[in-house]
């Protein structure tokens, strides 16, 4: 007869202590009572779905200035999400400010400085090591990426105030005064739009007096392309989404992140309505019933504009969405800003299927730049002729230059497409500042490459630059001086490039890492530097890390004399 055993674990038995059970707790972390009905009030009866967590994270951070973990939990809880997914969204976005359990709370009251090139070039170092020592308590001092306002440089935020030509007195008086609140300028709000012949159009075509066709044919002829980086035909953009079967939605594309790009800003600040006129548009040539308008962060003015404006517009149309970004430039990526608006992380989708394809919420969805989308009106009424009598050096049409650094006069700059850099700064921009000699220009923002001033009669547009290794981008053009470092622009865009790379693939997320390491040293590695380059072209998901290395390619390339000089004082 075999040995009956028996398999039950037993409980923990000690001699002389008696049998003792393991005491029950809960698994994972617990929601306090306390958080969830801060919470549930805060959120009060908007919607839970996923797709607007990170609406409801900004309230939380708006109300509380910070996120905390207790938060985190609450929010959780009450949109039937796990922890780990409102967590990995919160932690990835830059102005989401999580406070850990025993972390201490966040001061009240950020001041952000901007240290992309263009400030950096204007001493925003200085500013913001001198109010780190001189803020009092209830203040802190971060560093931020472009904050848009490149021709107002150096550049501070102060709560939702942005101080242009910063310097720590005026920054100092922003906070003692208690000036934290958004500015706006003077714009062309709804009734000024429409005595000036404003929705005309979008009437016209909703009627049915012109049709979608010869929408679409103007557009064709004229050749419009997207304007805010890729310069994909916009006609056929829409044709490609019409083609596919509906239901069909609409994302604008509004979070211009590229360091020294600022024409999004410039167009909604001053004229909003030509800009929904555009999109609304398109949104009824694709038969879009619903428009997610995605702004970035950095504008609370242009937000506060558009909530306003959108308020007032006649019924009948699609849904408008207002969605804010909350601090990733790889959101201006176009399946990353789907991914953004769907209240994920922000990271890039592997490609095809394309949006126009598969997009917003897995439907076919069009995908328009804020400029694109302002130019339509005035092509449709005043015709293709209109738009192609523009133009320099054989090419057509107009281009928004946003137009920042050594010059005398910065801002955005409505030129003839095609126009070069010495027209552009000469005609312009009044000239290079005193005590300044041009030496080089970044044609099209950080990822666009960097060329000499020897190359100054190149056409500004798409396709003249890309045989130089450059490209026209958004038209960010960045002016340096014979004053300007070279080497240290470049360190500075790729230290940009680090910090937003999304992380997912490992060519972008450990070479911008690597790139960064290797160009802070005395003496460049080029042929290691070079094979990095490449290496993160060749492999990256997205435009980022492909086009990263842009601008160290063509510092190596056109600007030898100052590894020389360099290498020579070390």
């Amino acid at each position: 007869m075999s040995e009956h055993r028996d398999h039950t674990v037993q409980p923990f038995e000690h001699p002389g202590l008696g049998r003792k059970r393991a005491k029950a707790t809960p698994k994972g972390r617990q929601v306090e009572p306390s958080a969830l009905r801060e919470i549930e009030a805060l959120i009060g009866d908007r919607p839970r779905r996923r797709d607007l967590l990170i609406e409801h994270l900004h309230l939380i951070q708006d109300h509380y200035h910070q996120i905390a973990a207790a938060h985190l939990a609450a929010l959780a809880d009450l949109m039937k999400l796990s922890f780990a997914e409102v967590f990995e969204t919160a932690t990835f976005y830059a102005h989401f400010d999580i406070v850990k359990d025993g972390e201490p709370s966040i001061p009240p009251l950020t001041v952000r400085v901007c240290d992309s090139l263009t400030c950096a070039m204007h001493r925003a170092q200085d500013l913001h090591e001198t109010l780190e020592r001189t803020v009092g308590a209830g203040v802190r001092v971060v560093r931020a990426p472009c904050l848009g306002l490149c021709d107002h440089a150096p550049v501070a935020e102060v709560g939702h105030h942005f101080v242009g030509h910063a310097t720590p007195e005026r920054v100092l008086s922003a906070i003692a005064d208690g000036d934290t609140h958004v500015h706006m300028q003077d714009y062309v709000g709804y009734d000024a739009y429409v005595a000036g012949g404003g929705y005309a159009l979008l009437t016209a075509l909703r009627s049915g007096e012109r049709s979608i066709e010869q929408i679409l044919a103007v557009l064709d002829d004229s050749g419009l392309r997207g304007l805010g980086g890729a310069g994909f035909p916009t006609g056929r953009k829409w044709r490609a989404v019409r083609g596919e079967p509906g239901p069909r939605l609409m994302a604008v594309n509004g979070d211009e992140g590229e360091p020294g790009t600022f024409k999004d800003r410039f167009y909604l600040d001053t004229d909003p309505h030509r800009f929904l006129e555009g999109m609304l548009i398109g949104a009824h040539v694709v038969a879009a019933d619903e428009v997610y308008i995605y702004l970035r962060d950095e504008y609370p003015g242009a937000r506060e504009i558009l909530t306003r404006e959108i308020a007032r517009l006649p019924e009948g149309g699609p849904v408008i969405h207002l969605r804010r970004g909350a601090g990733a430039y790889i959101c201006g990526e176009e399946s990353a800003l789907l991914e953004s608006l769907e209240g994920k992380r922000g990271l890039p989708r592997h490609k095809p299927p394309y949006p126009f394809q598969v997009g917003l919420f897995g439907l076919p969805t069009l995908i328009n730049n804020i400029e694109t989308l302002y130019w339509v009106r005035d092509i449709v009424e005043k015709g293709k002729d209109w738009w192609n009598s523009h133009g320099r050096n054989g090419r057509v049409g107009l281009r928004s230059y946003s137009v920042s650094g050594r010059v005398k006069e910065p801002g955005v700059k409505l030129a003839p497409a095609g126009v070069t850099i010495r027209e552009l700064i000469e005609e312009f921009c009044g000239g290079m500042q005193d005590g300044h000699r041009f030496h080089a220009y970044l044609p099209g923002g950080a990822s666009g490459g960097i060329l000499p001033a020897r190359m100054d009669d190149i056409p500004l547009d798409f396709g003249t630059l890309e045989k130089h290794g450059c490209f026209i981008g958004s038209a960010a053009v960045v002016v340096l001086s014979d004053q300007d470092d070279m080497r240290g622009a470049a360190l500075n865009l790729m230290r940009f490039f680090e910090d937003e790379s999304c992380g997912q693939c490992t060519p972008c997320r450990l070479g911008t890492q690597k790139a960064v390491m290797l160009m802070q040293r005395p003496v460049w590695d080029q042929d290691l530097l070079g094979e990095l380059s490449q290496a993160m072209r060749d492999a990256s998901i997205c435009g980022l890390g492909q086009a990263a290395a842009n601008p160290l390619s063509s510092v190596m390339r056109y600007f030898p004399e100052d590894f020389m000089t360099r290498d020579a004082a070390e």
